[in-house]
Parts: C-alpha cells; structure tokens; sequence
C-alpha cells in the first residue's frame, strides 16, 4: 500500500510539498512515484539561487528503469538542494517523505499551493489509476 502523509500537498505528476515554518517548501517525490522509478542510482538537483517556474522540469531521477524528470509544483527559487542525494540516491527509495527529500523552495506565490491536491484528493487519483 503506497504511503499518503496527510499534512502534505499533492501534484498530478507524483511530487508532494510540504510548508515549513519560514514559509519555504520542501518537494519531494512521493511514494507512489518511488515504486514507479525502481532503485534510484542518480539524482540531478538544481542548484540553489535557480528560478523555476510551475511545471518547468527542475530536477532528474535516474533508475535501474529510466531517467525522469521531476517538475516543479510552484514557481520559486530554489533555497537548497538535498545534499545527501549525491552519495546516497537511494534515500529517495527508503524514505521519500523524510531523508528522501530532493529540494527546499521560496514559492513566489502562496496561491499556488492552494491549488495543488490534498491527500484525499491524490488517494483518489491513484486509485483511479493516475
């Protein structure tokens, strides 16, 4: 059973956000998204100070599978990249909503979080099959 933290945010594309206190945003991949790729062996993560807009591809997975793209879920700028991933990409495997983080972003609008899924919402997109 694929694992849906309820304080997080969702998007279509299998990302999650999550708010922190200082009003940036921790992005992730989800779950459900992991099991897809397989074993990760690579992560490409921008670096900090990159602008990103919604949608825009901003990071690389790689697996034993296939290569894809992470996109962004709220334009921004990206604070940080999650340093850990370039040793140990397979944290995204064994722990996507705790070590597995990929980046921290400054969202230039809080609207847009409004608009992604809630985990009621994202349950019933994976049961509907995505």
């Amino acid at each position: 059973m694929t694992q849906v933290p309820q304080n997080l945010k969702y998007t279509e594309d299998h990302e999650w956000v999550r708010t922190e206190a200082d009003g940036s945003v921790i992005i992730g991949v989800t779950d459900h998204a992991q099991h897809q790729l397989g074993e990760l062996v690579y992560v490409e993560l921008p670096d900090a100070g990159r602008k990103v807009a919604r949608g825009d591809a901003m990071a690389v997975v790689e697996s034993t599978k296939a290569a894809s793209d992470v996109y962004a879920p709220l334009a921004g700028v990206v604070v940080e990249a999650n340093p850990a991933l370039a040793s140990q990409p397979e944290l995204v495997n064994n722990d996507p909503y705790g070590e597995g983080w990929l980046l921290r972003l400054r969202p230039d609008s809080a609207t847009d979080l409004a608009a992604l899924k809630d985990s009621t919402a994202y349950t019933q997109l994976l049961a509907a099959g995505d």
